[in-house]
Order: C-alpha cells, then structure tokens, then sequence
C-alpha cells in the first residue's frame, strides 16, 4: 500500500469525523441544556456556599474546580435523562416542542449514551476526591436519576429533585473534611426547601399542560394553596438557614444576606399573585439572584471574619 495514500484516507476519515461532530454538536449542547444555564447556577451556589463553610473559608482551588466541573456534568447529565423521560410527552407541551430527541436531530439512545458519558466524567473527577466522597457520589447518581420517572409516579417529584440538588451539599463536607457533621443535614434540609419551591414555580408554567397529559408535579398538587405553600418553603429555608448560621458560627454579613434574600422571595411573591405563566417562569429565574446573595453573604462573612 502507498504510505502517502494511506495518510491520505486517514486525513479524510479524520475531516468527516470532524465536520460530523460539528454538526452534530449544537443538538448535543441544547439536549445537555448548555444553552440555558440556569440550572447550572441553581445547583452550583449550594454546593459552592456549603464547600466554603466545610472549608471555614475559602476550599482549595483543586475543590472548587472538582466541584464547578462536577456540578455542569451531573446537571447536562440530568438534562439528558430528563429529556429520554419525557420524549413521549414534551412534544405534547408548548414550551418543549423544539427539544432534539422531539424534533429527532438525537435519538433516545443517543441521549442515553450522553447521560452515561457525563456521569463517568463526574466519576472521575469526584476519584480525586476521597473514599468518603465517593462513596456518596453513588446516592447522588441515583437521586439523579430517578427524577425524570417520579414525575410519572408521585406529585412529589419536585421533592426528589430537591434531593438529588442538595447532594453537593453534604458531599462539600465529606471532600473538605472527609466527615458528616450533623449539622451539614441543615444545609441539605434547607436547600431542599428552597428547590422544591422554585421548581414548584417552574411547574407552574407547564400547570395547565401537565394537566392533560397526566404529568404531575408540586404544582399541581398545591393547587390554588401554592403561593401560600411556596411562601411556607421560602420561610423554612431561610429559618433553616439561618439556624445553620448558629451552628457554623456565622454573623452579620451572612444573616444579612438572609434578610436581602426574603426581600427578594416577597418580590416572587409579587410575580406569581395572577398565576400567569411569563410570571411564574420570571420568579423561578430569580432564585439565580438569591443563590448568588447567600453565596456572597457567606464568602464575605468569613472574609471579615
């Protein structure tokens, strides 16, 4: 065989690779949700609060760097689960017509295949961890998982997913500590207050389809009681929060940053009085806002320390 033409083939299969993974691509980073990084940020500022409390101050950069990177696998990773959960019904609701495994530019088991690459990716990153965090990487893995179904089974589902959210949080102090205080349940507790609230809001907006496709979710549970249950959830989580403060010896800065943020939740409260959609979907992107205040009041608190 002729060593030239032989490179030749390769460079040409090489080119074919790589004009077929850019197109293919932009389907793969719309189906992991990158395009919208909301849940992203929903999901890293627990985690990020709780790894800096662990710490008593600022965590090692290989920590923070673990865990930002471990936090976008598992949420594109959750996001490909979800989307093969619901491939029989998104193209029955509005909002979720143009998903790729509906609008087929990625086929179910292609979603599946990218769920499983990223949750080895976050495998091994949490391998530089501990014994200890690895271990409770598996419950997270699972909680993970298991939400796309609840919703098919319970109106609780936003409950499961405010379990498997909240994981970073305990998972923060077994990899900075390679302990399990007590009292880091406090901060899981609290952040599955604040999750099953905000994504009550997000259930909100799909109430009326889920309605008829037989979806169920917290929203619908709740019905016309919801703002006074979100209301309920928002106090929880801040008195669950602010009760953390005491046990992690906190000040000032940080149940400063509490009051800001019940500021804000009566300002979703604000939005979501009429129940209309554009509303309800502006409340839920504002907890984004509030994720970022108690991270700052935290990083600050133990600043001025």
């Amino acid at each position: 065989m002729n060593p030239a033409s032989s490179s030749s083939g390769r460079l040409a299969a090489l080119r074919r690779v790589i004009t077929l993974a850019k197109r293919r691509a932009p389907d793969f980073w719309q189906l992991a949700r990158m395009h919208r990084p909301i849940g992203i940020y929903l999901l890293l500022w627990p985690t990020l609060w709780s790894l800096w409390i662990a710490a008593g101050g600022v965590p090692s950069g290989r920590l923070l760097l673990i865990f930002t990177l471990g936090t976008v696998c598992m949420r594109a990773a959750g996001c490909c689960i979800n989307d093969y959960a619901d491939r029989k019904v998104d193209g029955k609701v509005k909002r979720t017509l143009d998903r790729p495994i509906v609008a087929g530019r990625v086929s179910p088991r292609e979603a599946l295949y990218a769920c499983a690459a990223l949750c080895l990716l976050a495998f091994v990153l949490v391998l530089f961890t501990n014994r200890f965090t690895l271990m409770m990487s598996l419950g997270g893995l699972v909680l993970a998982l298991c939400y796309p179904f609840a919703k098919r089974y319970t109106h609780l589902a936003q409950v499961v997913l405010g379990a498997a959210f909240s994981w970073g949080c305990v998972m923060a102090f077994t990899a900075a500590t390679n302990t399990l205080p007590a009292s880091a349940w406090l901060l899981y507790l609290a952040n599955v207050f604040w999750t099953v609230m905000y994504d009550t809001e997000y259930a909100m907006v799909d109430r009326d389809d889920d309605l008829k496709i037989g979806v169920k979710s917290t929203a619908i549970l709740f019905g016309r009681a919801d703002r006074l249950i979100l209301g309920v959830l928002q106090v929880l989580f801040l008195l669950t929060l602010a009760l953390s403060a005491q046990r992690f010896g906190l000040g000032l800065w940080f149940k400063g940053g509490l009051l800001i943020a019940a500021g804000m939740f009566v300002y979703q409260q604000v939005l979501i009085v009429h129940r209309a959609r554009d509303k309800c979907f502006q409340a839920f992107l504002h907890n984004n806002q509030v994720g970022v205040v108690i991270f700052v009041a935290t990083v600050v608190d133990f600043g001025m320390a």
